[in-house]
């Protein structure tokens, strides 16, 4: 019988026991091609139990504390896991062209582009969400789906030197490493940005941070911390990104992928955050603030051309680069994004055997996209670039 799921600690709960038994499922289909039905039976089970929380206008609710949540991604990767595993690939591939309008000339379109990489490729770097993993309303329980860590491993494995997952969520504390279930030695995972990083052999690094800038961010941190723990403010740390202490950064969740706060309220936890980083901070100079709408970025602040800059991701691909040795300026290059946040990745991996592949309809994205690259292609879903790869490494293998 499914376990019966009433608080948002069950919930997180779940869904970590979901990981364990993905990276389980996903060894075993990398070492043998051959899923396990029994892993299959459990998973089913878990998807279940979510199903089963009580709906209230299209709203999952958690009745302990009345807190409403949109499932889309938890379920909806548990169901394409299943496919996969109980009916195979094609199966798969044939529901995504069910639910993706398009899906098979966007696969052509990629593939045809694609003729023109060498592979096999000296990087691929990439960033997570919404570009190689579907979006989640919540990023603790965003745990990566058995295929997409098939598919993702079988380019990793036969298509590409360094494989570099990086994102500006933390690697560690609930961070890019909890919710991945690719085996390990396949990709690079770098956090915070690439300020930190996992190698491929297992070993960690990080950017070296002041002393008297990283004074500043434990001190916000610890103000932060007090602040969550005010029943007003309290909600903002369930949704979305959280609250989370990431390497040189700190991101505080103001609204959700879903709207699930009102704009008022939103705005005002905006102004309560920004009061108390003038009160840390009052001449701006060891932070810059970053609002995307949904999550308020704390960064601290790094040396430019033209003065005191925030760290993007651009910051963290030379940092790798110089680190790891990936080698961007002679080898061949793809890179993978969403927003405008990962265009810097495209400027500090590029050089005439770089590629890039973005998820995106936005027309100024392309345009900057474009403009610093010669080779691009974009696609409308992660799924279209997952299977992109997926298929690239098959023909490879």
């Amino acid at each position: 019988m499914p376990q019966r799921i009433e608080t948002i600690q069950q919930f997180y709960a779940l869904m970590q026991e979901t990981g364990k038994l993905r990276r389980k499922l996903v060894s075993r289909i990398m070492e043998s091609e051959s899923p396990d039905p029994q892993g299959s039976e459990q998973l089913r089970s878990f998807l279940k139990a979510l199903q089963n929380i009580p709906r209230q206008n299209d709203r999952f609710v958690l009745t302990s504390s009345a807190l409403c949540l949109e499932l889309g991604y938890e379920i909806s990767e548990l169901e394409k896991d299943l496919i996969f595993l109980e009916q195979g690939e094609r199966a798969l591939l044939s529901y995504f062209a069910e639910l993706h309008p398009g899906f098979r000339e966007e696969i052509g379109s990629a593939l045809e582009f694609s003729h023109g990489l060498r592979l096999p490729l000296t990087n691929l770097i990439s960033d997570r969400d919404g570009t190689v993993n579907n979006y989640c309303g919540r990023y603790l329980s965003s745990i990566q789906s058995v295929y997409n860590a098939v598919f993702l491993s079988r380019f990793a494995q036969r298509a590409v030197e360094n494989a570099v997952i990086l994102t500006s969520a933390p690697l560690y504390g609930g961070g890019l490493v909890d919710i991945t279930v690719a085996p390990p030695g396949l990709f690079i995972l770098a956090g915070s940005k690439g300020r930190e990083y996992l190698d491929a052999r297992g070993r960690d690094g990080r950017l070296p941070i002041e002393q008297e800038k990283q004074n500043k961010l434990d001190h916000l941190n610890r103000r932060l911390e007090q602040l969550m723990q005010d029943p007003r403010y309290e909600l903002f740390s369930l949704i979305g990104s959280g609250l989370q202490f990431k390497f040189g950064q700190t991101t505080v969740a103001r609204q959700d992928i879903y709207g699930s706060i009102p704009t008022t309220e939103s705005e005002a936890f905006m102004n309560v955050i920004e009061e108390l980083i003038r009160d840390i901070d009052p001449q701006g100079e060891y932070f810059r603030t970053e609002d995307t709408g949904k999550d308020i970025e704390i960064i601290l602040t790094v040396e430019g051309e033209s003065g005191l800059k925030d760290f993007d991701k651009g910051d963290g691909v030379s940092f790798l680069d110089g680190e790891l040795d990936l080698d961007l300026a002679g080898g061949g290059n793809l890179v993978c994004g969403d927003t405008s946040s990962d265009i810097p990745m495209v400027e500090a991996a590029n050089s005439p055997q770089t590629s890039a592949i973005f998820v995106t309809s936005e027309t100024a994205i392309k345009q900057a996209v474009r403009r610093i690259c010669e080779r691009t292609h974009f696609v409308s879903e992660p799924d279209v670039l997952v299977c992109l790869l997926n298929q690239l490494g098959k023909d490879r293998g």
